[in-house]
């Protein structure tokens, strides 16, 4: 799988509406054939700051992601409500999904 990490410093005027600026975006890729997730967190850190992390299929569906009309559409929308141009880890795995931490085992209850 193609498994992603990337963290978007927001302007602070725009960070408590990001994830409704972002919400037609995040649908549209949920949506997706080959997405296996594709989910925002806040940084507890730094209030301005939204960590994606999204996993597609194959490079094939992660290719059809970055083409779609939903990606080219936030490629326009998304960075006047940016503070800098997002960081981002990319790379391929060989899993298709969630692994368990071993090392914060919880017994079945």
């Amino acid at each position: 799988m193609i498994f992603i990490t990337a963290k978007f410093r927001v302007l602070p005027e725009h960070a408590d509406r990001f994830p409704e600026i972002t919400a037609a975006f995040t649908s549209a890729t949920r949506a997706e054939p080959g997405c296996l997730w594709f989910d925002w967190s806040r940084s507890l850190d730094d209030p301005n700051e939204y960590v994606l992390v999204e996993a597609f299929r194959d490079g094939e569906a992660g290719a059809a992601h970055v083409q779609s009309a939903h990606f080219k559409q936030a490629q326009q929308e998304l960075p006047p409500y940016l503070a800098e141009t997002p960081r981002i880890v990319n790379t391929t795995i060989d899993q298709d999904g969630w692994s368990e931490l071993g090392e914060m085992a919880v017994p079945k209850r």
